[in-house]
């Protein structure tokens, strides 16, 4: 206790603040005051247990007022043991202790207000609990490291201040002084001035240096560096580095994922990488391990895509390139989702039997007068509403040989076929065709026999003829429907009709309405101002303005659909022909449509088919459907056969489809000519295509269409023929005739006469000349000549010298003499004949 106040009079002495250290050892916090002896007898006689004692000293002077900060420095002071064991201390163990002080007050706080309240009424309100010495000490520490974290911050302000002070004088300074140094003497030297200029270095390279933590060799002779103390800006990157690999914890080395790899037949060898996840470098490896070598875009075929998938532990899904078009026309439609349709009736016959005109009865139109020849030269698609409400969709097929194809196609796509005959006529050969297509398809047969209004029409002929053809009608107990009718005076129409529909009904014809849609081309054409344009005919589904569609290998999106009344429609529902625009090429007819989701996905289907047409358009060429050996040939007698080049160009497919037949077909046994196809499109005759024909010599056909201005001003430079025509009769007679023309002449003998040696004479520098008696017609010099002796033809050559008397004559007659001598040839005798003849060279004509 003596000493305690000793210690506490030279305090006050000395007039010192207050003091706080702490020790270590017994944790004492201790504050220097004057009542710090009787505090620490209280607190000594007080709780024990709390592990910490605190001695409070406070001195009797009132505390000093604060004083401004002055720009000198301040003089140091010593800091006592507590002080320094705080300020040794991080910021981070600072504002940990302050914080636990602060808990620790605040609980502290907490229970006296509990035992204020806990208190008797007799407690006076001004005497409030005295401040404990534990929490006195608390809040005294907690006071000092508020002090030396602000004095921390000063500092580093002062510092801040100093280098903008620095960074101000630098700007103020004119260059030439910071760059040209003071010298004292002529004789200083170089390393000398270096080493006075790094006495005095640059602030703002000093900044620099510290900033930047590299200093150079010169530098670092010369001593002139400095550093911050800190770590470089390398280690700083490690110990960030390895604080975030600590934070994320110890890492499991991530496992190779295998998976179901899908192979076509070709791929490239960095898609294949790809679909196995897998660098190229490492699959161009596998490849030369195995003897491949391949580069990164090169395609390998599915074996070996199979061996380097299994190589790499991957499971491999090989696919074909025709799965492109799976799936594409949708599954099977369940019964509850199908709804009627109207029936699709084909109407066939032969040509010139009134199937335009019954359809036009029908629709009370008249198509034929639009139909040049008055023959139909396309698929004509139409719906007509009958009397009864309900809707038929009516195809019109042509009649004539040309149009095989046509008629197979309009056979395929109906559910009823409408055999026209002629009630004046009979069974005709197109009438047996159409008979032959609709029971291939399958397709159910009403006859209908036309022209009854004819006073030589006889029905009942119709029907024995049609028996022949396996077709028997109900009148002789077959199953097959006949309807007599006159479609120019309109007799008995409603009852073809009420057959027509008695026979849908029979079928149930039946769609789904409400799925993508699906059809079949009629028909394709081009026109001026629309573009490619396909006759479609709905099977199911309902097609929409804007439906992205494949057909055959065009791709397209609905831009407008037409009826066959010329009107817009927004929707087509199953059994209704269409006119679709928004193609972006011309499709062939019988082609079938398919809606898809999105245009990638068109756009693979119809790659896919185009790529298989033209690899079948290779192989097959002019002699499609022949063996290797009828190919050997065929190039053999290429050189010896005439072939005429063709460009044709027409409205509508159909039409081309029927040409090309036709021409074939006229040349098929022909072995002398042939006829090659060099182009065949829809739309007029552009540039392009006369060009084609100078460059081969080719006959250019337009069929219902014509050249624009531009193709005939080169036709005409090129001295091109344009031949147009719009019945197809007159093109395969002109073609007909072109061929024969090329045909060859026939070469013919024409016996002139005959006459008998009955004689032989030697004449020096002539040779042997036979004296003759001309005994059959007459004899000509230049003709040709045989030499028959014993019936036996031994020499065959022409007459050198035919004289009467001496005097060279063009011919003798019958009855007179005369001399001949032979070409090159003299082993005559006598009572040997004479045989003459002529060589006539004939016009052939193809058949």
């Amino acid at each position: 206790m003596a000493e305690a106040k000793e210690n506490n009079n030279s305090e006050e002495k000395k007039d010192e603040g207050k003091k706080l250290t702490l020790g270590a050892g017994k944790k004492t916090l201790s504050l220097g005051g004057a009542q710090s002896a009787k505090i620490r007898q209280q607190m000594e006689g007080g709780r024990s247990g709390g592990g910490i004692s605190v001695e409070v000293r406070r001195s009797k002077r009132a505390a000093p007022v604060e004083e401004k900060p002055q720009e000198e420095a301040k003089p140091e002071v010593k800091d006592t043991q507590q002080q320094a064991t705080l300020r040794g201390m991080t910021t981070a163990e600072r504002e940990a202790r302050a914080k636990m002080i602060r808990e620790a007050i605040e609980a502290e706080e907490k229970r006296k207000a509990e035992q204020i309240k806990k208190s008797q009424a007799e407690i006076k309100k001004e005497e409030e609990p005295k401040e404990s010495p534990e929490e006195a000490a608390r809040r005294q520490e907690l006071e000092e490291i508020e002090r030396i974290e602000a004095e921390e911050q000063s500092k580093m302000s002062e510092a801040e201040v100093l280098r903008q002070q620095n960074m101000e004088r630098m700007r103020s300074t004119p260059p030439s002084q910071l760059t040209q140094p003071r010298r004292e003497d002529d004789s200083e030297t170089m390393r000398d001035r270096l080493k006075r200029n790094a006495k005095a270095p640059n602030p703002r390279e000093a900044d620099n240096r510290r900033r930047g933590g590299k200093i150079t060799v010169t530098q670092v002779l010369n001593n002139d560096f400095e550093r911050d103390g800190g770590r470089s800006l390398a280690a700083q990157r490690r110990a960030q580095a390895k604080a975030r690999k600590a934070a994320m914890g110890k890492q499991e080395q991530a496992q190779k994922v295998y998976r179901d790899v899908v192979v076509p037949e070709a791929i490239t060898v960095q898609e294949l990488a790809n679909r196995m996840s897998e660098r190229g470098s490492d699959v161009i490896k596998s490849l030369m391990k195995m003897g491949v070598m391949a580069t990164i875009n090169q395609v390998i075929d599915a074996d070996t895509a199979e061996l380097i998938v299994d190589e790499f532990g991957h499971k491999i899904k090989r696919v074909s390139e025709a799965d492109v078009e799976t799936g594409l026309e949708g599954i099977e439609d369940n019964a509850a989702d199908l709804l009627p349709r109207p029936p699709v009736v084909t109407i066939m016959g032969h040509v010139d039997h009134g199937k335009t005109s019954l359809l036009d009865a029908l629709r009370s139109t008249d198509v034929v007068g639009g139909e040049a020849g008055g023959i139909t030269q396309h698929i004509g698609a139409y719906q007509v509403k009958v009397e009864s409400g309900e809707r038929v969709t009516f195809l019109d097929t042509p009649g004539h040989a040309a149009f095989t194809e046509m008629r197979a196609r309009g056979a395929n796509v109906t559910d009823i076929v409408v055999l026209i005959v002629s009630a004046d006529d009979s069974v005709m050969p197109q009438t047996i065709e159409a008979i032959k297509h609709s029971k291939a398809a399958g397709v159910p047969i009403i006859v209908a026999i036309n022209k009854i209004d004819k006073p030589e029409a006889n029905p009942m002929k119709i029907k024995q003829d049609l028996l022949q053809h396996d077709i028997v009608v109900e009148e002789m107990g077959g199953d097959v429907q006949a309807v007599e009718i006159s479609a120019k005076q309109r007799t008995n129409l409603d009852k073809l009709v009420e057959a027509i529909l008695l026979q849908a009904e029979i079928l149930e014809l039946k769609a789904n309405p409400n799925r993508a849609s699906i059809g079949t081309v009629v028909e394709a054409k081009q026109e001026i101002g629309k573009g490619s344009v396909a006759t479609i005919l709905v099977e199911a589904g309902t097609l929409r303005v804007g439906d992205i569609f494949v057909v055959g290998a065009e791709v397209g999106k609905v831009r407008a659909l037409i009826n066959d009344k010329n009107e817009q429609i927004k929707e087509a529902i199953p059994g209704m022909p269409v006119e679709v625009l928004g193609l972006n090429g011309t499709p062939e007819s019988g082609d079938r449509m398919a809606v898809v989701k999105t245009e990638a996905k068109a756009r693979e289907i119809a790659g896919y088919r185009a790529r298989k047409k033209a690899e079948r358009d290779t192989i097959a060429g002019a002699v499609a459907g022949q063996s290797f050996e009828d190919m050997i040939t065929a190039a053999k007698a290429k050189g010896q056969k005439q072939i005429l080049p063709i460009v044709l160009k027409a409205d509508v497919h159909g039409s081309v489809e029927a040409i090309i037949g036709s021409l074939h077909k006229m040349v098929e046994d022909n072995e002398e000519l042939g006829v090659n196809i060099l182009m065949s499109g829809v739309g007029g005759i552009t540039e392009s295509d006369i060009t084609l024909a100078a460059a081969s010599n080719a006959m250019i056909i337009g069929f219902n269409v014509r050249a624009n201005a531009q193709a005939r001003t080169l036709a005409t430079q090129e001295n091109i023929d344009l031949h147009y025509y719009n019945v197809i009769y007159n093109v395969i007679d002109d073609v007909k005739d072109v061929l024969s023309g090329m045909l060859s002449p026939l070469r013919r003998e024409q016996h002139i006469g005959n006459a008998e040696i009955r004689e032989v004479f030697n004449i020096t520098k002539v040779g042997k000349i036979g004296g003759c008696m001309v005994t059959n017609g007459f004899v000509k010099r230049g003709a040709g000549v045989r030499l028959l002796r014993d019936d036996v033809v031994i020499h065959e050559g022409k007459l050198k010298t035919l004289k009467r008397f001496k005097d060279e004559v063009k011919e003798v007659k019958e009855g007179m003499e005369c001399g001949m001598a032979f070409e090159n040839y003299e082993n005559i005798q006598e009572g040997d004949i004479i045989e003459c003849f002529e060589v006539v060279m004939e016009t052939r004509k193809l058949d």
